[in-house]
């Protein structure tokens, strides 16, 4: 989200959480402070292997709520946030891929199942959710990757005792960084 106008269609919408993401390659980028950041819902900031340093500032200066790591931070990394609530992304293609969870239990506060692809996230494709009843772990999940308006029967028949939500993204975009919010009105209904 970037755009002030767009950010205030979205926030009426019944939703959690909003996302800004601070990665310079992505094609949603935000690259300055929007006119207007959300009051009414939580606000998640996207970083890829940024420094701590770098994060922080950014977290003060956007007053995120949420910090969600999408790229190699390890497990150490995490700790250093502590201050934060943290969501840490998996790319997943199979069960075996919830392994590398393992190290995170604990030091985070949600995952975020993303699909495998050519970029570290933003891929608008799906893995086979089916894998889901492979994640034994204790912390929450949100669902990411690829999820369409056409979506909602799929998403309402996940039953997973650590599911906390869903994350929709270029499926519902009219443009990167621009929702399109009668597509987000009809699925949320």
């Amino acid at each position: 989200m970037r755009e002030a106008e767009n950010i205030r269609e979205v926030e009426q919408l019944s939703i959690s959480w909003m996302g800004f993401i601070f990665w310079p390659k992505s094609s949603r980028y935000v690259s300055e402070r929007p006119a207007y950041l959300p009051e009414k819902v939580k606000r998640v900031g996207v970083f890829v292997d940024e420094t701590i340093e770098k994060v922080k500032e950014i977290a003060k200066t956007f007053q995120l709520d949420l910090i969600q790591l999408h790229g190699k931070e390890s497990p150490a990394y995490a700790e250093k946030l502590g201050d934060y609530r943290l969501i840490r992304a998996f790319n997943i293609a199979s069960a075996d891929d919830f392994a590398a969870c393992v190290a995170y239990e604990g030091k985070v506060d949600f995952f975020l199942f993303d699909t495998k692809g050519k970029s570290v996230g933003g891929n608008g494709e799906k893995f086979d959710w089916s894998v889901l009843k492979a994640y034994h772990g204790h912390t929450p999940f949100i669902l990411s990757g690829g999820i369409a308006p056409d979506d909602a029967a799929r998403v309402k028949a996940i039953r997973h005792p650590q599911f906390a939500g869903i994350d929709l993204n270029s499926r519902f975009e009219r443009e990167p960084g621009l929702k399109d919010i009668n597509k987000l009105k009809t699925f949320l209904k």
